[in-house]
């Protein structure tokens, strides 16, 4: 819902059970006023009509005030818009109007020097408490004109409200460890997030959330977050400037070096910079963000992802028909509802330095093409899945030898090579239209019902030699993707895709748009993933995250030794899958995978869909998440070790109706919800690496 007060000077947007509130001040200036609980709107003009801050020397009176902070005029703080054109830099705006479209609010202003057309949009919907913001930068001068070069363009800058201090939470990582939890306080000064690599990264997920003075706990207390939508280079800045006041802004880019140079008559869009308020600690903001998403941002999120087993464990590149074959059977016989070829189907792939770039099976191991076996694993039961690998090339591949001067590179510079790649560059026209001719004819040719889309190389040497402002191609080559992905989405909608980057390095809610699912990490370590998924919660929905079940020891990272059991209860967090050698399991333990499969077809529901309460976090002993969906809670809980012999602590459960009773499913007992509340429930784990799953069921309300 969408207010306004004053003349159409005070804007009061209202959500689920918060609220979002700006004004314009009689000089222009827009300024913030409220984000937190609900207000009526008389609440909202009282705000507006406050002084403001009394002057204090060498500080601005707008920093910290405004909803979007430019570069020039009476400002110090750090800006949102930064334009250049031959005859000024910075901006100076007139406001030209508001527009309300349904839940969308729209504020235009120009800067008649630059020919500068912004819009601010805001959007809060009616059932949920997220805030999305972008922007819009329009060149509206006539042709012939000078280009206007946009350095820098943030969707959003969002303002906290005064407190005595904040503590900033992040995930961080590296590969094969994204996605960890850090809190800290915040201090004066700018605390800069962000990705310089050309994708969302391992290193940090663009989320950030604040909590005042460190206060707030799993369940309560108040939480400000903050998430971008952009899966290439990006920053989040967290400014604490020196009036204590706290702003946020992020956006596309990493620094201001450039971002596009706007012809007249052309105009970029920002991503979406969402945000939200909790009043009910971490843990209420991570539902808020699953819910939000699960509603408004993945693709037919309603329906339930399958189990899934994927063939790169098994195989590597030694991959061929036959045994693709062999897995299938075994794979099927386990419950597997979706069968994944990766890596090494193709051109000369037979080791990670060549065939890349040439999307054609290779006539040794598939003579006839993917359609053989993709018709098998049809009849077994199963769909069927490719991994590709699009936006890059070998230089040993038949497409880089007719097409070198594809790839970014810088004129008289030598290429490098990551990983034994170079990086396509989507910006251009012709590498678009050849990616997409050789997508779809690969999607046609077989029927395959899933693409593992990878991204295993970070941009370097981001060039494009005869290019007039080859800048934009940081910009342009993620719109590229964006485009190619929804244009293949539409002309093969019964295909799915999931979004790989070496495991975690593209995560974001722009290409959760886009995706139905991502590969959380390569680490695919039971114990190690316990806290990667734990983090990756802190922002996105168990419906999204893929996890695998893989063979132990695991060979990957550290030799571990784990449990199947261990293994599976770890995986059955996310959207499960299985990916070991499975010719090598021996038929009990086939026989127990058959026994976890079929129990997270149970459970998958309740899981995927349902509402998530991190009960204890992985941080050494016992650790569990509950999920709850309707009359149904599933239980999830893992004990890394156990010490001197004590039992481990009973684990309160949350979300529940503490006058009603609930089964557990596994064993028969009934227990009161007011008392799995408050004195909790008895694991029954020992020793090291164990792990169990329960399941409860709604009865009613307790009898008199």
């Amino acid at each position: 819902m969408i207010e306004t007060a004053d003349g159409g000077r005070v804007w009061l947007l209202s959500g689920r059970t918060s609220g979002y509130a700006l004004h314009l001040t009689d000089h222009g200036e827009l300024l913030h006023l409220h984000w937190g609980p609900r207000l009526a709107l008389a609440d909202a003009e009282a705000l507006a009509a406050q002084p403001p801050p009394p002057y204090w020397p060498f500080e601005s009176p707008l920093d910290g005030q405004e909803e979007y902070v430019v570069e020039g005029g009476p400002r110090f703080a750090r800006p949102a818009l930064s334009v250049r054109t031959p005859r000024a830099r910075g901006t100076e705006w007139t406001f030209e109007g508001a527009e309300v479209d349904g839940d969308e609010l729209r504020l235009r202003f120009t800067d008649a020097v630059h020919r500068l057309g912004l819009t601010l949009h805001y959007r809060m919907r009616d059932d949920a408490d997220v805030v999305e913001r972008w922007a819009t930068v329009a060149h509206e001068g006539a042709a012939g004109d000078p280009d206007l070069e946009l350095l820098r363009a943030d969707a959003a800058v969002w303002t906290l409200p005064p407190r005595d201090g904040w503590r900033l939470s992040q995930l961080h990582g590296r590969w094969a460890a994204e996605s960890r939890l850090v809190r800290a306080d915040l201090t004066p000064g700018d605390k800069v997030l962000g990705s310089r690599r050309g994708h969302t990264g391992h290193q940090h997920l663009p989320w950030v959330a604040l909590d005042a003075e460190g206060t707030a706990t799993e369940e309560s207390g108040e939480v400000y977050a903050c998430a971008l939508g952009w899966s290439g280079s990006w920053r989040i800045a967290v400014q604490h400037l020196p009036d204590g006041r706290v702003q946020i802004s992020g956006g596309a880019g990493y620094d201001d070096s450039g971002l596009l140079s706007l012809a007249p008559g052309a105009s970029y869009t920002t991503p979406v910079f969402a945000g939200l308020w909790s009043p009910d600690g971490f843990g209420g903001a991570s539902r808020e963000w699953h819910a939000w998403q699960l509603a408004r941002v993945i693709p037919d999120a309603e329906r339930l992802r399958p189990v899934l087993f994927n063939s790169w464990e098994a195989t590597g590149f030694a991959i061929s028909e036959p045994q693709q074959r062999a897995l299938a059977h075994r794979a099927a016989a386990m419950g597997v509802e979706l069968f994944v070829i990766d890596d090494g189907w193709f051109g000369e792939r037979t080791h990670d330095a060549a065939g890349l770039g040439d999307w054609t099976p290779n006539p040794d191991r598939f003579p006839g093409g993917l359609k053989p076996l993709a018709d098998e694993v049809h009849a077994l039961g199963m769909r069927f899945g490719i991994w590709v690998e699009p936006e890059m090339v070998n230089p040993d591949s038949a497409l880089y030898r007719a097409h070198p001067e594809w790839v970014q590179h810088q004129s008289g510079r030598r290429r490098t090579e990551f990983r034994n790649q170079l990086v396509l560059n989507l910006a251009r026209e012709d590498v678009r239209e050849h990616l997409w001719e050789q997508l779809d004819g690969l999607l046609s040719s077989a029927p395959v019902d899933y693409v593992k889309w990878d991204f295993n190389r970070c941009f370097t040497d981001a060039g494009w030699p005869g290019e007039e402002y080859p800048q934009k191609l940081w910009i342009e080559h993620v719109l590229a993707l964006y485009g190619l992905l929804d244009r293949l989405r539409a002309a093969h909608p019964s295909v799915d895709f999931e979004s790989c980057s070496g495991g975690g390095g593209r995560i974001d809610l722009g290409i959760l748009s886009r995706t139905d699912q991502v590969w959380t990490s390569d680490n695919t370590d039971p114990l190690d993933r316990l806290a990667i998924q734990d983090g990756f919660s802190h922002l996105h929905p168990a419906r999204v995250m893929a996890a695998w079940v893989t063979d132990s020891p695991n060979t990957l990272l550290n030799g571990r030794r784990s449990s199947l059991r261990f293994r599976f209860v770890s995986a059955m967090a996310g959207v499960l899958g299985v990916g070991g050698d499975l010719t090598r399991w021996s038929e009990e333990e086939l026989a127990e995978a058959r026994e976890w499969v079929e129990l997270y077809k149970a459970i998958r529901p309740v899981v995927q869909l349902g509402a998530q309460y991190r009960l204890r976090p992985p941080d050494g002993g016992l650790s569990a998440v509950q999920y709850v969906r309707g009359d149904d809670t599933v239980v999830l809980a893992h004990l890394q070790a156990q010490h001197y012999g004590e039992r481990p602590p009973a684990v309160r459960l949350r979300g529940l109706d503490p006058a009603a009773a609930y089964r557990c499913l596994d064993t028969g007992a009934v227990h009161r919800g007011a008392v799995l509340l408050h004195r909790g429930l008895d694991t029954r784990l020992r020793g090291d690496l164990d792990a169990v799953v329960f399941r409860f069921r709604r009865l009613g309300e307790h009898p008199a």
